[in-house]
């Protein structure tokens, strides 16, 4: 007997399907090590002390934390709620007129190629299997790989951007004060190499190109941080 075709049996070759939570996890520890490396360097900078400057990063990997959690919650739910009300609306348009639903659904399948007979034959059946699945999927484009959990969202988000963020804290605590910004520069360039590598080899993409991306972006944003330090030149 031939093997059944499932979703699962597709996504075992494919990447698709770490999409969300690869996303939430890079973006949160991507911001953590960028945005306290670069508090921590604009202030360093300013010729803060040692004890000013590990006030100020505790304090960004703090806020930052609960800002990227509260961020990705609303954003995950908001996107939730709308998804909610459009298949309830759906629904609602099943129950009421199925017939329009039906070449509603045979005209979608016809625009990416199918025969008119094909296309109606085909939305028949899925409809008579399950119709309100076939339209939140193909007429809505909502699937399993595009839903998000909010609560799940917030939490990798957060706790990514804390992993993040400890890099250049463990720096701030360890480093001379004279290099210390030196040291930042140098750990957070290595760490970013490093998670975009990770991030690019998850999803199977160049890790080359992942790591040479994600660098030169949190470099631009270090070198902002800097020059702003030094051109306030603000004592401590």
């Amino acid at each position: 007997m031939p093997e059944k075709v499932t979703y699962d049996n597709y996504l075992e070759h494919h990447y698709i399907h770490r999409s969300n939570w690869l996303r939430a996890a890079v973006l949160g520890a991507n911001d953590g090590i960028i945005s306290v490396s670069s508090i921590a360097v604009g202030i360093v900078s300013a010729g803060a002390t040692r004890e000013t400057i590990l006030l100020a990063t505790v304090a960004g990997i703090v806020a930052g934390a609960f800002s990227m959690a509260a961020g990705e919650y609303v954003s995950v739910k908001s996107q939730t709620d709308i998804e909610k009300a459009d298949i309830a609306r759906e629904k609602q348009e099943l129950e009421e007129d199925p017939e329009g639903e039906l070449h509603i659904l045979a005209r979608i399948y016809e625009a990416r190629g199918l025969k008119k007979e094909t296309s109606l034959l085909v939305a028949k059946e899925l409809m008579a299997n399950d119709a309100l699945a076939a339209h939140v999927r193909d007429e809505l484009g909502i699937n399993e790989l595009t839903q998000a959990n909010p609560i799940q969202a917030a939490f990798a988000s957060l706790l990514s951007f804390v992993a993040g963020g400890i890099l250049p804290l463990i720096v701030v605590l360890l480093s001379p004060l004279k290099n210390m910004e030196i040291f930042l520069y140098i750990a957070t360039i290595l760490s970013l190499m490093i998670l975009g590598a990770i991030s690019a080899k998850t999803g199977g993409f160049s890790m080359k190109i992942g790591a040479l991306r994600i660098v030169v972006w949190g470099t631009i944003a270090m070198g902002i941080s800097a020059l702003v330090g030094y051109l306030f030149g603000v004592k401590f």
